[in-house]
């Protein structure tokens, strides 16, 4: 059996027995760890840990992990809106570009000869009659068009999820139709937009699900793109996905990703003068502060 749950009064006594300056008021602490939870909150404090048995270093203040947590927490809804952005016009142009080299084919995402056999395998369960009931516009269109046994796909996948959007689109057979699409962002080989995408919509998801964002590891890691330099050279972080971002966004609009640097300016500029915060920003997110 795993460890016993534990009261609030017993999590404070183990954070001040660690080394945890308690610097807010008790009812405050008390309010956040009812608020969001020793264990998730045991997210932000692990930085400040010095060895297995979780004592802190000198110095570890509540009031400084209760900042790296709404640091997380901000980040979160600036990058999911930018996302949210890549994720609207990517889809308009993946209907746009294959649909006019397809032109005689609305429902080309249900061909064999233009999808692999892997995702079409799948369609049919996913594109199922709750599928056509629970989404206004497929019904209605299945009820005008009733020997159809697909709607076109630019009805179709505005009800599909980003990450079912570019499983479409990794699962286009030719490259070169592909590239259609990866040429609208200045990429011109696909696999490295398909990259790209899927960096992004694993952040969207991370974001959507609360989760921890700041020292998110990316398995697969970002390809390189030109003018961006990720923090140490290091693909596989949080930086490397808002350099991805910030590329794609200067092929759909140059003033939403100045409006996406600036923001990311303001939040971490908040905190310039907690050097504990400064530091994990620099080290995690690659943020160069300006003197």
């Amino acid at each position: 059996m795993g460890k016993k749950a534990t009261t609030i009064d017993v999590q404070i006594a183990k954070l001040r027995s660690r080394g945890m300056i308690l610097d807010l008021d008790i009812e405050k602490i008390k309010e956040h760890l009812l608020d969001i939870g020793y264990y998730r909150l045991g997210f932000y404090w692990y930085p400040f840990e010095v060895d297995a048995k979780h004592n802190f270093e000198i110095g570890t203040k509540f009031s400084t992990v209760i900042d790296l947590y709404y640091l997380d927490v901000d980040l979160r809804y600036i990058l999911i809106k930018y996302i949210n952005r890549l994720e609207l016009n990517f889809r308009t142009n993946l209907i746009y570009w294959v649909s006019t080299n397809y032109d005689n084919n609305p429902i080309w995402y249900t061909d064999n000869t233009i999808m692999s056999f892997a995702y079409l395998k799948d369609i049919k369960s996913h594109y199922n009659n709750n599928f056509k009931k629970k989404n206004l516009l497929i019904n209605k269109h299945h009820v005008n068009n009733p020997l159809d046994k697909y709607a076109p796909c630019w009805k179709t996948f505005e009800y599909y999820t980003f990450g079912s959007i570019v499983k479409v689109y990794e699962n286009i057979i030719d490259d070169e139709v592909r590239k259609l699409v990866s040429t609208q962002y200045n990429i011109k080989k696909p696999v490295k937009l398909q990259n790209i995408l899927d960096t992004l919509v694993f952040v969207r998801n991370s974001c959507a699900h609360s989760g921890v964002i700041y020292d998110l590891h990316i398995d697969e890691g970002v390809v390189e793109m030109p003018s961006y330099k990720f923090n140490n050279d290091y693909s596989h972080s949080l930086d490397a996905a808002i350099k991805a971002l910030l590329y794609v966004m200067e092929y759909i609009s140059l003033d939403r990703k100045k409006e996406l640097e600036i923001k990311l300016d303001k939040l971490f500029n908040k905190f310039k003068a907690n050097q504990t915060i400064k530091t994990i920003i620099e080290d995690k997110l690659g943020y160069v502060y300006s003197c």
